[in-house]
């Protein structure tokens, strides 16, 4: 890197003094990032005001499709790397575009605009000179460089931002490098992601640049680097289990490694995985937090094959990824080769830009639980309780919206829309669940599902044809968490439904606890092919007033009936007078 640049260079020795914190004395909380990354330059704009900093709330987002790597690519004759003056003015002049978003459109604070780049800038010889070129149109700018291991600290956090207590491998690709490091943010380690930055590698095998070798002329030249590739990502992930004794020992355990992954490459390749889901189509339209077993992300040739052969749009995959396809496949095929016993692979919405807004936190922010910002207020938690009492002993486990702690945000969901005959009703519980906060932290896609077929079933469970299909795709998402689990949504959202039959207000129900009291059991049947359970609802005498007590179990008749996987499952409702 040209040394006229270095003063720009952000590594982590520096990182505490020339990155800007987050001060919840500002009166001011917007910050706008634009990363200048290789394979284009993205633009946001995030809202991080308490109490809900942790959510990276954003605003606005943008992408310019400049890709810093080809514009080096076409520079280059066995000479310096240089950037042609025509990508010069048009990213200087792109960078204005978005300082004026963000500033004058927008509001954000000048000081509250960085500007940070990648491995594109890092190897250009005239990155000086696109400095020079964007300070002139935008005097002041804050622009930074990122050292690779702060490149990797960025991918891994931005990564991380989705999660409660991650653990396990990260990996970002984009389109100049990828990186590999490991998070444990379940220990006691305040400075894990540091620790791990430091030990983490970044190769230099972007999606854009792979993609060049894989289409270059000389066959002994792409077997070389290819070979490189997959070398070093068995160095990088060697020299982490050197480091991390449980990720050695996990690596050689039969349940093997949950991997995250990152970037615009792997995010591309997750869009693939998804379009030959089982589950198909796929319920949720959002990559962040999609899941896969190890074993189906395995399985390249399928994708590379469906790449080749399907000629329509695949959701979430431009051209231009389409076109590097085999250079993802290529890195994914490094990495399973280097990593023995995947577990799990999950797909990560945050990026660099996430995690640039991470580091600004203080840590009991940042390693704060991010569905603590989303449940709404905790006096809510007496209806939380009075739900959870009907279920039996040992049942509130992942297999219900409370053992997956929405708890407080299902809750809130109840009394909603009910004075609008629109919303109020299955269908639009369904689409509503999983489309609003799509990129939301802590939300994965296996408790959108049981949350959605709870909402479901609390408005009756009967939805629009049109949206039979959308039901069947949830349920067998639902499966995924437990095989009953969608028969405990459906009770729990009739439990919700005679709930809000007693108390049609949610003001109602800071007193529903005096009128309303709810226990269950569970009786295996003889055939231990199913079970019965017993629910007895004793209610008072003033909140049954007027009330057809046929309304208040219907919904659990429904419930019985839902689908064949589920016949073997009842419900006896059982209603009497509190003493």
């Amino acid at each position: 890197m040209a040394s006229t640049t270095s003063v720009n260079l952000v590594t982590l020795d520096n990182l505490d003094e020339v990155w800007p914190r987050w001060d919840p004395a500002d009166s001011n909380h917007l910050y706008a990032l634009v990363d200048m990354g290789s394979n284009g330059i993205r633009f946001s704009i995030s809202d991080l005001s308490p109490p809900q900093t942790r959510l990276l709330k954003c605003l606005y987002q943008e992408r310019a499709a400049i890709s810093l790597f080809d514009a080096l690519s076409e520079s280059s004759t066995g000479g310096p790397l240089l950037f042609p003056d025509e990508t010069i003015n048009l990213v200087s002049q792109t960078l204005a575009r978005f300082n004026d978003i963000a500033v004058d459109e927008y509001g954000v604070p000048p000081d509250h605009v960085t500007v940070f780049a990648t491995e594109a800038m890092r190897k250009a010889d005239n990155a000086a000179a696109m400095l020079q070129a964007i300070g002139t149109e935008v005097p002041g700018l804050a622009i930074k460089i990122l050292d690779p291991q702060v490149e990797t600290l960025f991918g891994s956090l931005g990564a991380r931002s989705a999660f409660s207590r991650p653990k396990g491998l990260f990996l970002d690709l984009g389109g100049g490098s990828v990186q590999m490091s490991y998070l444990d943010a379940t220990g006691q380690d305040a400075d894990y992601h540091i620790h791990a930055a430091q030990v983490g590698k970044s190769l230099p095998f972007g999606a854009a640049r792979l993609i060049k070798i894989l289409q270059h002329d000389n066959a002994d030249f792409k077997t070389k680097e290819v070979s490189k590739l997959e070398e070093g990502m068995k160095l990088a992930f060697a020299r982490l289990c050197e480091t991390y004794a449980i990720l050695a020992t996990e690596s050689k355990d039969t349940q093997g490694i949950d991997i995250y992954l990152c970037g615009g490459g792997f995010r591309g390749y997750g869009s693939m995985l998804m379009h030959n889901d089982p589950i198909s189509p796929y319920p949720i339209p959002a990559i962040g937090s999609y899941k896969v077993s190890g074993e189906f992300f395995a399985r390249t040739n399928h994708m590379l094959e469906v790449n080749t052969n399907f000629k329509n749009k695949i959701f979430g995959m431009s051209k231009r990824r389409r076109a590097q396809f085999p250079a993802i496949v290529t890195v994914v095929e490094a990495l399973i080769s280097a990593v023995p016993h995947i577990r799990s692979v999950t797909f990560c919405a945050g990026g660099n830009r996430e995690g640039a807004l991470m580091i600004r936190l203080p840590q009991e922010i940042r390693e704060s639980d991010p569905l603590d910002c989303l449940q709404p207020e905790a006096s809510l938690q007496g209806i939380v309780d009075l739900l959870s009492s009907a279920l039996p002993a040992d049942y509130s486990s992942p297999k219900t919206v409370f053992g997956l702690g929405l708890g407080r945000l299902f809750a809130g969901k109840i009394w909603s829309n009910t004075g609008d005959d629109e919303l109020a009703n299955a269908s639009a519980a369904l689409h509503s669940t999983i489309t609003e906060h799509p990129d939301c932290p802590g939300l994965s896609h296996a408790a959108r599902a049981v949350m959605a077929l709870t909402l479901c079933a609390r408005w009756g469970g009967s939805v629009t044809p049109a949206d039979e299909q959308l039901l069947t795709s949830l349920r067998a998402l639902a499966d995924t968490v437990h095989p009953d689990a969608v028969f405990w949504a459906g009770y729990l959202g009739a439990v919700a439904a005679a709930l809000a039959k007693l108390a049609p207000t949610v003001q109602d129900t800071h007193e529903l606890g005096g009128k309303v009291q709810l226990h269950s059991t569970v009786e295996q049947l003889d055939d231990n092919k199913g079970f019965q359970v017993h629910l007895n609802l004793q209610i008072s005498e003033t909140a049954l007033r007027g009330i057809d007590t046929g309304d208040l179990t219907s919904h659990f008749e429904e419930v019985s009936k839902q689908r064949e996987q589920d016949s073997g499952k009842k419900i006896v409702v059982d209603i009497m007078g509190l003493p």
